[in-house]
Protein backbone atom coordinates (compact mmCIF):
# COMPACT_ATOMS: atom_id res chain seq x y z
CA UNK A 1 0.00 0.00 0.00
CA UNK A 2 1.02 3.75 -0.72
CA UNK A 3 -0.20 6.19 2.22
CA UNK A 4 -0.30 9.69 1.52
CA UNK A 5 -0.72 11.93 4.28
CA UNK A 6 -1.73 15.86 3.40
CA UNK A 7 -0.90 18.09 5.74
CA UNK A 8 -2.94 21.48 5.23
CA UNK A 9 -1.00 23.46 8.30
CA UNK A 10 -4.12 22.80 10.53
CA UNK A 11 -4.05 19.26 10.60
CA UNK A 12 -2.43 16.13 8.72
CA UNK A 13 -4.12 13.09 7.90
CA UNK A 14 -3.14 9.99 6.40
CA UNK A 15 -4.81 8.16 2.96
CA UNK A 16 -4.74 4.90 1.02
CA UNK A 17 -3.32 6.46 -1.93
CA UNK A 18 -5.10 4.33 -4.65
CA UNK A 19 -8.42 4.30 -2.66
CA UNK A 20 -8.54 7.93 -0.71
CA UNK A 21 -9.93 5.54 2.24
CA UNK A 22 -8.54 7.30 5.53
CA UNK A 23 -5.82 5.13 7.00
CA UNK A 24 -3.86 5.01 10.09
CA UNK A 25 -0.12 4.43 10.68
CA UNK A 26 3.20 5.30 12.32
CA UNK A 27 6.46 3.93 12.07
CA UNK A 28 10.39 6.40 12.44
CA UNK A 29 10.05 6.67 8.09
CA UNK A 30 6.13 8.33 8.64
CA UNK A 31 6.86 10.37 11.59
CA UNK A 32 10.37 12.01 9.98
CA UNK A 33 7.85 12.46 6.77
CA UNK A 34 5.41 14.08 8.50
CA UNK A 35 7.47 16.50 10.70
CA UNK A 36 9.15 17.75 7.82
CA UNK A 37 6.20 18.71 6.11
CA UNK A 38 4.76 20.34 9.42
CA UNK A 39 7.87 22.38 9.25
CA UNK A 40 8.60 23.48 5.91
CA UNK A 41 4.81 24.26 4.97
CA UNK A 42 4.59 25.03 0.93
CA UNK A 43 4.40 29.27 0.54
CA UNK A 44 2.21 28.91 -2.89
CA UNK A 45 3.13 28.86 -6.95
CA UNK A 46 3.27 32.57 -7.12
CA UNK A 47 5.48 33.31 -3.83
CA UNK A 48 9.07 34.17 -4.13
CA UNK A 49 9.45 31.68 -1.56
CA UNK A 50 8.32 29.02 -4.22
CA UNK A 51 11.30 27.45 -4.96
CA UNK A 52 13.34 27.69 -1.94
CA UNK A 53 10.87 25.32 -0.66
CA UNK A 54 11.62 23.17 -2.86
CA UNK A 55 15.39 22.94 -2.01
CA UNK A 56 15.20 23.29 1.68
CA UNK A 57 12.44 20.24 1.87
CA UNK A 58 14.83 18.35 -0.45
CA UNK A 59 17.44 18.63 1.95
CA UNK A 60 15.61 17.68 4.57
CA UNK A 61 14.41 14.05 3.33
CA UNK A 62 18.27 13.95 2.16
CA UNK A 63 19.28 14.01 5.74
CA UNK A 64 16.69 12.21 6.82
CA UNK A 65 16.46 9.10 4.50
CA UNK A 66 20.21 8.84 2.79
CA UNK A 67 18.69 8.18 -0.50
CA UNK A 68 21.63 7.86 -3.84
CA UNK A 69 18.87 9.03 -6.36
CA UNK A 70 17.00 12.80 -6.11
CA UNK A 71 13.97 13.65 -8.55
CA UNK A 72 13.56 17.90 -8.22
CA UNK A 73 11.20 20.12 -10.51
CA UNK A 74 11.30 23.89 -9.86
CA UNK A 75 8.73 25.52 -11.36
CA UNK A 76 7.01 28.73 -10.02
CA UNK A 77 9.31 30.59 -12.58
CA UNK A 78 6.69 29.04 -15.22
CA UNK A 79 3.70 29.66 -13.47
CA UNK A 80 5.02 33.64 -12.59
CA UNK A 81 6.14 33.86 -16.65
CA UNK A 82 2.52 32.28 -17.49
CA UNK A 83 0.08 34.85 -15.74
CA UNK A 84 2.35 37.94 -14.59
CA UNK A 85 3.55 41.13 -16.47
CA UNK A 86 7.50 40.91 -16.60
CA UNK A 87 10.31 42.71 -18.05
CA UNK A 88 13.60 41.06 -19.58
CA UNK A 89 15.07 42.02 -16.38
CA UNK A 90 12.93 40.92 -14.04
CA UNK A 91 12.35 37.36 -15.64
CA UNK A 92 16.36 37.29 -15.73
CA UNK A 93 16.27 37.75 -12.12
CA UNK A 94 13.75 34.83 -12.13
CA UNK A 95 16.38 32.57 -14.02
CA UNK A 96 19.22 33.22 -11.58
CA UNK A 97 17.22 32.37 -8.53
CA UNK A 98 15.88 29.28 -9.29
CA UNK A 99 19.31 28.32 -10.37
CA UNK A 100 20.91 29.48 -7.17
CA UNK A 101 18.47 27.49 -5.56
CA UNK A 102 19.77 24.42 -7.94
CA UNK A 103 23.04 25.40 -7.14
CA UNK A 104 22.74 25.20 -3.00
CA UNK A 105 21.02 21.98 -3.26
CA UNK A 106 24.13 20.51 -5.19
CA UNK A 107 26.57 22.04 -3.14
CA UNK A 108 24.83 21.13 0.37
CA UNK A 109 23.55 17.17 -1.09
CA UNK A 110 26.97 16.46 -3.01
CA UNK A 111 24.60 15.15 -5.18
CA UNK A 112 25.67 15.22 -9.44
CA UNK A 113 23.10 17.02 -11.63
CA UNK A 114 21.27 16.58 -14.69
CA UNK A 115 19.30 19.23 -15.32
CA UNK A 116 16.72 19.41 -18.06
CA UNK A 117 15.02 22.49 -18.79
CA UNK A 118 11.57 22.13 -20.25
CA UNK A 119 11.21 24.95 -22.78
CA UNK A 120 11.47 28.39 -22.87
CA UNK A 121 8.00 30.79 -22.76
CA UNK A 122 7.18 33.34 -25.13
CA UNK A 123 4.74 36.69 -25.16
CA UNK A 124 0.78 34.98 -25.55
CA UNK A 125 -0.57 36.85 -28.74
CA UNK A 126 -4.68 35.40 -28.54
CA UNK A 127 -7.03 32.86 -28.03
CA UNK A 128 -8.21 31.16 -31.17
CA UNK A 129 -12.12 30.87 -30.15
CA UNK A 130 -13.53 27.32 -31.01
CA UNK A 131 -16.39 26.95 -28.62
CA UNK A 132 -19.08 27.74 -31.63
CA UNK A 133 -18.15 24.59 -33.20
CA UNK A 134 -20.38 21.88 -34.12
CA UNK A 135 -18.07 19.37 -31.90
CA UNK A 136 -16.99 19.32 -28.55
CA UNK A 137 -13.20 20.91 -28.52
CA UNK A 138 -11.21 20.15 -25.18
CA UNK A 139 -7.73 21.33 -23.87
CA UNK A 140 -6.14 20.17 -20.96
CA UNK A 141 -3.80 20.04 -18.39
CA UNK A 142 -2.15 23.45 -18.82
CA UNK A 143 -1.90 22.56 -22.70
CA UNK A 144 -1.86 25.95 -25.06
CA UNK A 145 -0.73 24.13 -28.42
CA UNK A 146 -2.68 21.48 -28.27
CA UNK A 147 -6.45 20.74 -28.53
CA UNK A 148 -9.00 17.42 -29.08
CA UNK A 149 -11.90 17.85 -31.39
CA UNK A 150 -14.48 14.86 -30.68
CA UNK A 151 -17.15 14.75 -33.38
CA UNK A 152 -16.71 17.89 -35.80
CA UNK A 153 -18.71 18.09 -38.74
CA UNK A 154 -16.97 18.96 -42.08
CA UNK A 155 -18.03 23.06 -41.15
CA UNK A 156 -16.14 22.26 -38.34
CA UNK A 157 -13.22 20.79 -40.06
CA UNK A 158 -13.25 23.54 -43.02
CA UNK A 159 -13.48 26.42 -40.93
CA UNK A 160 -10.45 24.87 -38.69
CA UNK A 161 -8.39 24.78 -42.39
CA UNK A 162 -9.05 28.26 -43.06
CA UNK A 163 -7.86 29.92 -39.61
CA UNK A 164 -4.42 31.41 -40.02
CA UNK A 165 -3.43 30.74 -35.82
CA UNK A 166 -4.02 27.11 -36.55
CA UNK A 167 -0.88 25.06 -37.35
CA UNK A 168 -2.41 22.00 -38.69
CA UNK A 169 -5.21 19.75 -38.09
CA UNK A 170 -4.26 16.27 -37.72
CA UNK A 171 -6.48 13.02 -37.72
CA UNK A 172 -5.94 10.54 -35.31
CA UNK A 173 -4.72 7.73 -37.49
CA UNK A 174 -2.08 10.61 -38.61
CA UNK A 175 -1.23 11.00 -34.81
CA UNK A 176 -0.87 7.17 -34.76
CA UNK A 177 1.31 6.82 -37.38
CA UNK A 178 3.73 9.58 -36.64
CA UNK A 179 4.48 7.74 -33.00
CA UNK A 180 3.95 3.80 -34.17
CA UNK A 181 6.42 2.45 -32.68
CA UNK A 182 5.27 3.45 -29.70
CA UNK A 183 3.26 1.03 -27.41
CA UNK A 184 -0.07 1.68 -25.41
CA UNK A 185 -3.27 2.09 -24.88
CA UNK A 186 -4.59 4.75 -27.69
CA UNK A 187 -7.89 4.47 -27.26
CA UNK A 188 -7.92 8.32 -25.86
CA UNK A 189 -6.50 10.28 -28.96
CA UNK A 190 -9.17 12.48 -30.26
CA UNK A 191 -10.27 12.47 -33.63
CA UNK A 192 -8.33 15.15 -34.78
CA UNK A 193 -5.44 16.72 -32.79
CA UNK A 194 -5.77 21.02 -33.05
CA UNK A 195 -2.43 22.75 -33.25
CA UNK A 196 -2.15 26.20 -32.69
CA UNK A 197 0.73 28.39 -34.22
CA UNK A 198 3.21 29.98 -31.56
CA UNK A 199 1.92 32.04 -29.10
CA UNK A 200 -1.53 30.96 -29.68
CA UNK A 201 -3.96 29.19 -27.49
CA UNK A 202 -7.47 27.83 -27.85
CA UNK A 203 -10.07 28.80 -25.77
CA UNK A 204 -12.54 25.90 -25.07
CA UNK A 205 -15.44 24.60 -23.05
CA UNK A 206 -14.77 24.52 -19.30
CA UNK A 207 -10.61 26.30 -20.39
CA UNK A 208 -8.97 28.56 -17.42
CA UNK A 209 -9.84 31.55 -16.99
CA UNK A 210 -7.31 33.24 -15.87
CA UNK A 211 -5.29 35.72 -17.65
CA UNK A 212 -2.88 34.65 -19.58
CA UNK A 213 0.61 36.34 -20.48
CA UNK A 214 2.84 34.20 -21.80
CA UNK A 215 2.64 30.59 -23.36
CA UNK A 216 5.46 27.72 -24.26
CA UNK A 217 7.30 29.17 -26.90
CA UNK A 218 8.43 26.42 -29.57
CA UNK A 219 10.45 23.62 -28.17
CA UNK A 220 11.93 21.17 -30.95
CA UNK A 221 14.95 20.56 -28.93
CA UNK A 222 15.15 21.65 -25.02
CA UNK A 223 18.81 22.15 -23.11
CA UNK A 224 20.61 19.64 -21.10
CA UNK A 225 23.24 20.02 -18.28
CA UNK A 226 25.31 16.61 -17.16
CA UNK A 227 27.55 17.21 -14.53
CA UNK A 228 30.98 15.16 -14.61
CA UNK A 229 30.68 13.97 -18.10
CA UNK A 230 28.32 11.42 -17.39
CA UNK A 231 27.38 10.75 -21.14
CA UNK A 232 25.17 12.52 -23.69
CA UNK A 233 21.33 12.43 -24.49
CA UNK A 234 20.26 13.10 -27.79
CA UNK A 235 16.81 13.16 -27.43
CA UNK A 236 14.44 13.41 -24.45
CA UNK A 237 13.93 9.92 -24.80
CA UNK A 238 17.71 9.17 -23.60
CA UNK A 239 17.76 10.88 -20.10
CA UNK A 240 16.36 7.74 -17.97
CA UNK A 241 19.05 5.55 -19.43
CA UNK A 242 21.50 8.28 -18.76
CA UNK A 243 20.46 8.39 -14.83
CA UNK A 244 20.34 4.97 -14.80
CA UNK A 245 23.60 3.62 -16.20
CA UNK A 246 25.13 6.11 -13.44
CA UNK A 247 23.22 6.33 -10.39
CA UNK A 248 25.12 2.82 -8.47
CA UNK A 249 28.43 4.76 -8.98
CA UNK A 250 27.41 8.26 -7.28
CA UNK A 251 24.36 9.81 -5.97
CA UNK A 252 22.69 11.76 -9.15
CA UNK A 253 20.03 14.46 -9.06
CA UNK A 254 17.51 15.08 -12.18
CA UNK A 255 16.37 18.23 -11.69
CA UNK A 256 13.76 20.09 -13.71
CA UNK A 257 13.67 23.75 -14.22
CA UNK A 258 10.38 24.55 -15.43
CA UNK A 259 9.61 27.54 -18.36
CA UNK A 260 13.28 27.99 -19.34
CA UNK A 261 14.62 27.05 -23.23
CA UNK A 262 18.33 26.91 -24.93
CA UNK A 263 18.16 30.23 -25.22
CA UNK A 264 17.50 31.55 -21.63
CA UNK A 265 19.71 28.48 -19.74
CA UNK A 266 22.36 30.02 -18.21
CA UNK A 267 24.75 26.95 -17.53
CA UNK A 268 26.49 24.58 -20.39
CA UNK A 269 24.17 22.36 -21.66
CA UNK A 270 23.38 19.96 -24.94
CA UNK A 271 20.77 20.06 -26.50
CA UNK A 272 17.98 17.16 -27.06
CA UNK A 273 15.41 16.67 -29.20
CA UNK A 274 11.54 17.04 -27.78
CA UNK A 275 9.20 15.35 -29.97
CA UNK A 276 9.13 13.86 -33.03
CA UNK A 277 8.86 16.30 -36.61
CA UNK A 278 6.12 18.42 -36.24
CA UNK A 279 5.69 17.21 -32.47
CA UNK A 280 6.97 18.72 -29.42
CA UNK A 281 6.13 18.65 -25.80
CA UNK A 282 4.70 21.40 -23.95
CA UNK A 283 5.61 21.36 -19.75
CA UNK A 284 2.93 18.86 -18.45
CA UNK A 285 2.63 14.63 -17.88
CA UNK A 286 3.65 13.74 -21.21
CA UNK A 287 6.74 15.36 -21.15
CA UNK A 288 7.94 13.99 -17.43
CA UNK A 289 6.26 10.54 -18.37
CA UNK A 290 8.72 10.89 -21.62
CA UNK A 291 11.61 11.73 -19.06
CA UNK A 292 10.85 9.12 -16.53
CA UNK A 293 10.21 5.98 -19.18
CA UNK A 294 13.04 6.75 -21.51
CA UNK A 295 9.98 6.25 -24.13
CA UNK A 296 7.31 8.73 -25.97
CA UNK A 297 4.09 8.82 -23.88
CA UNK A 298 1.56 10.17 -25.90
CA UNK A 299 -1.11 7.93 -25.71
CA UNK A 300 -1.60 8.07 -21.78
CA UNK A 301 -3.15 11.09 -21.18
CA UNK A 302 -2.90 12.80 -24.75
CA UNK A 303 -4.18 17.21 -25.29
CA UNK A 304 -7.86 17.13 -25.20
CA UNK A 305 -8.88 13.52 -24.17
CA UNK A 306 -12.49 13.11 -22.47
CA UNK A 307 -10.89 13.15 -19.52
CA UNK A 308 -14.47 14.04 -17.35
CA UNK A 309 -15.08 10.61 -18.88
CA UNK A 310 -13.37 9.31 -16.09
CA UNK A 311 -13.76 11.12 -13.40
CA UNK A 312 -16.34 8.93 -11.49
CA UNK A 313 -17.19 9.32 -8.12
CA UNK A 314 -14.92 5.67 -7.26
CA UNK A 315 -12.64 7.06 -9.53
CA UNK A 316 -9.08 5.13 -8.12
CA UNK A 317 -6.53 7.90 -6.95
CA UNK A 318 -8.73 10.57 -6.38
CA UNK A 319 -5.56 12.40 -4.31
CA UNK A 320 -4.21 11.95 -8.32
CA UNK A 321 -5.65 14.96 -10.28
CA UNK A 322 -6.80 13.01 -13.40
CA UNK A 323 -4.17 10.25 -13.27
CA UNK A 324 -5.99 6.82 -13.31
CA UNK A 325 -3.36 4.19 -12.62
CA UNK A 326 0.45 4.40 -11.51
CA UNK A 327 2.29 4.89 -14.26
CA UNK A 328 4.72 1.52 -14.82
CA UNK A 329 8.76 1.03 -15.24
CA UNK A 330 9.29 4.65 -14.49
CA UNK A 331 12.83 5.91 -13.52
CA UNK A 332 12.87 4.31 -9.93
CA UNK A 333 11.92 1.00 -11.14
CA UNK A 334 14.85 -1.39 -10.92
CA UNK A 335 17.24 1.00 -9.81
CA UNK A 336 17.50 -0.63 -6.34
CA UNK A 337 18.43 1.91 -4.84
CA UNK A 338 16.81 5.12 -2.00
CA UNK A 339 14.98 7.48 -4.03
CA UNK A 340 13.09 10.89 -3.30
CA UNK A 341 11.09 13.02 -5.70
CA UNK A 342 10.79 16.74 -4.22
CA UNK A 343 9.05 19.22 -6.56
CA UNK A 344 6.30 22.47 -6.62
CA UNK A 345 4.78 20.96 -10.19
CA UNK A 346 1.90 19.20 -7.78
CA UNK A 347 0.60 15.30 -8.36
CA UNK A 348 3.45 14.63 -10.99
CA UNK A 349 6.17 14.06 -8.36
CA UNK A 350 4.22 11.32 -6.32
CA UNK A 351 3.08 9.73 -9.67
CA UNK A 352 5.44 10.37 -12.44
CA UNK A 353 9.38 8.67 -11.11
CA UNK A 354 8.05 6.44 -8.87
CA UNK A 355 10.48 7.12 -6.03
CA UNK A 356 10.35 5.69 -1.82
CA UNK A 357 9.26 8.66 -0.58
CA UNK A 358 7.92 11.96 -2.82
CA UNK A 359 7.06 15.51 -0.98
CA UNK A 360 4.94 17.88 -3.40
CA UNK A 361 3.11 20.86 -3.28
CA UNK A 362 -0.74 20.38 -2.77
CA UNK A 363 -1.70 23.19 -5.29
CA UNK A 364 -4.43 22.95 -7.70
CA UNK A 365 -4.92 25.66 -10.63
CA UNK A 366 -2.44 28.03 -8.02
CA UNK A 367 -4.86 27.26 -5.12
CA UNK A 368 -2.66 26.18 -2.53
CA UNK A 369 -4.07 23.53 -0.10
CA UNK A 370 -0.79 22.74 1.26
CA UNK A 371 1.61 19.27 0.91
CA UNK A 372 1.20 16.20 0.39
CA UNK A 373 3.65 13.40 0.83
CA UNK A 374 3.31 9.62 -0.46
CA UNK A 375 5.31 6.88 1.06
CA UNK A 376 5.55 4.02 -0.90
CA UNK A 377 8.98 1.84 0.56
CA UNK A 378 8.88 1.72 4.73
CA UNK A 379 11.46 -1.37 4.07
CA UNK A 380 14.37 0.34 3.31
CA UNK A 381 14.28 3.04 6.27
Amino acid sequence: MSLAIVDAREWQRMFDLRTGARVEGDNPLLRMVMEIQARRPYPGDLDDAGNRWVTDTALDLVAGYDPSFVFLTYARQFFIGRYSVLSGREWGEMVTSVFDEVSRFVALSGFTPVIVGTGGMMPFVDFIDVTHLHGLVLSTHWSARYSGLHDGSNRDLELLASLPEIERVVHRDEFRRLFSDCSGDDSRIPEYLLVARPGYMFRTVGGAFRKVRRVPAPAHSIPLHIGLRLGAAASITDVRALVSGHVRERKIALIVVEGLGVDDFPWPHLECRNGRDWFYYEPGDAQYLTLATGRHQVFEYPAGYKYFKEDAEKKEYPLSGYFTSVPQDTLVSGLGVRSIAVGNRSMLMHMVPGADISLECFARNLFNQGTMAVVRRMDKF
